[in-house]
């Protein structure tokens, strides 16, 4: 098996080796790897990051699946419109057109935190549908429950009345202090400037307070969304680092009263990104799962 640290793309290699498609009229960023006559795997990110997230399961997962990411309108190396009515339904609309466009029919889902909340719309879509086109799904910790959901300071700031002026004070040192409270285990020097540079890119302080939108959106829509945890009828695992003081063990108790037993790998001391925290459990655990089905 390849080495993590030897492999992983930097993020200039990662912009580079990436292709972008049209989505109404807003260029988005997106990669592929591995074998076209391969199982698909589709991964999608979080906020307020973007695909890079999954530098360290990409290319592991290349080797016998055909892996696909992108990053969301508003985030990353994708268009970030200040005029755009972000939501989580047009992400989700976002994913079927690069779906298609790839023309992939039927796909496992790998998603974490914002990400997750589309894949429950994805879930949703697919229940409304004869066609099954989500093989499985595995999610890494995010808001599947408002009711349990603890956002931190600069999430609350964001979404207040003021969330227009706080975005525009937003800076790297500022990130820094949120990832420092949010993960468990210190992400690097190299990783945080990445991710400021991400963040950044196309002005993306201009629209943080349009995309934290989805936290009010969960509420509006948490029928729709848990119950498509609820009625899902392909195989789910939950991966969690337990020690996220935003979707945490509490989270995953929740989980298992409302939506019941499903497999869940609990990972101790490892915060909200367990991907970047615990690189090598999370890829062992989501290449598992996907083998075992």
């Amino acid at each position: 098996m390849m080495t993590y640290a030897s492999q992983l793309e930097s993020l200039q290699e990662w912009q580079a080796h990436g292709q972008y498609f049209d989505f109404a009229g807003h260029n988005i960023f997106y990669k592929t790897a591995g074998g076209r006559d391969k199982p698909v795997v589709l991964l999608i990110h979080g906020f307020p990051t973007a695909s890079w997230d999954w530098r360290h399961q990409w290319l592991l997962l290349s080797q016998d699946y055909f892996v696909i990411t992108a990053d969301m309108l508003g985030f990353g190396f994708s268009d970030k419109p200040t005029d755009a009515q972000y939501s989580i339904s047009l992400q989700a609309d976002l994913f079927d057109a690069l779906l298609d466009k790839l023309d992939v029919g039927q796909y496992h889902l790998v998603a974490h935190d914002y990400g997750d909340t589309v894949a429950q719309e994805l879930l949703a879509r697919q229940a409304e549908h004869a066609k099954q086109r989500i093989l499985s799904v595995q999610l890494l910790n995010g808001g599947l429950f408002p009711e349990t959901h603890r956002p931190v300071l600069v999430q609350k700031l964001l979404i207040s009345p003021l969330g227009h002026l706080f975005s525009r004070l937003f800076n790297e040192q500022k990130l820094r202090s949120t990832f420092a409270h949010i993960c468990r285990q210190p992400l690097s020097d190299e990783e945080l400037a990445g991710i400021w540079y991400l963040f950044s890119f196309n002005h993306g302080a201009r629209v943080m307070h349009k995309l934290i939108r989805y936290m009010q959106e969960r509420r509006e829509h948490r029928a729709r969304w848990v119950g498509a945890l609820q009625t899902c009828q392909v195989p789910m695992q939950i991966i969690n680092g337990a020690d996220d003081p935003i979707s945490g063990r509490h989270m995953v108790q929740r989980f298992t009263e409302v939506v019941g037993d499903k497999p869940i790998i609990s990972l101790e001391g490892v915060g909200h990104y367990p991907q970047l925290e615990a690189p090598r459990a999370v890829s062992d655990a989501l290449i598992a799962f996907l083998k075992g089905l």
